[in-house]
């Protein structure tokens, strides 16, 4: 009867030493997948631009399926309207050389029942750092894991002073849409 409570005790002790830890790993955003994209509005016009050097971390947990922190830096310098005067003038516009980059990192992330996301954080736009709720959707499919969404930035409140054209003012509310894509 030893023997037998013995060998279970011992089967029990080597299945715990090798069972796994809850799994959090680091992932990082895939470059040739990933963008982050701005629109701005004119009283004539609109425009964008868009990124492809989108450094972003998130911590994923393996057990949960689920994002738990994002952190995310872009150059401002990397943004490509397509026109490079139109590029070269929103450098000035942000101070580019004093303030490079745009940067978000999270202090909380909830995951939707549905997929969704929600990540409360601090946004860092042109030195002034300001906290931000981005709203996301999760899609796991063929072993990557995107996340997409949009949120307004306002110019003023990250003391941008609004460009102008012709005398009129471009509106105060840009947008940044993102699509990050991370291998599992």
């Amino acid at each position: 009867m030893k023997r037998i409570l013995y060998g279970c005790l011992l089967a029990v002790l080597c299945l715990c030493a090798f069972a796994a830890p809850s799994a959090k790993r680091k992932l990082m955003a895939d470059k040739t997948l990933s963008t982050v994209g701005y629109a701005a509005k004119h009283p004539l016009h609109e425009w964008g631009g868009l990124s492809r050097a989108v450094n972003c971390a998130v911590t994923y947990n393996d057990d949960m399926k689920q994002v738990e922190n994002v952190a995310v830096s872009i150059k401002v310098a990397t943004f490509d309207s397509g026109n490079s005067n139109r590029d070269s003038h929103a450098m000035e516009v942000l101070d580019a050389l004093k303030y490079p980059n745009v940067t978000f990192v999270s202090s909380d992330v909830k995951t939707g029942e549905d997929g969704s996301l929600m990540a409360t954080g601090n946004l860092t736009f042109h030195g002034v750092a300001k906290p931000a709720t981005l709203q996301a959707t999760q899609k796991i499919a063929d072993g990557k894991m995107t996340l997409t969404g949009e949120f307004p930035i306002s110019l003023t409140a990250h003391n941008v002073e609004r460009p102008s054209f012709l005398g009129l003012k471009t509106e105060d509310k840009m947008t940044l849409r993102f699509n990050v894509v991370f291998g599992l």
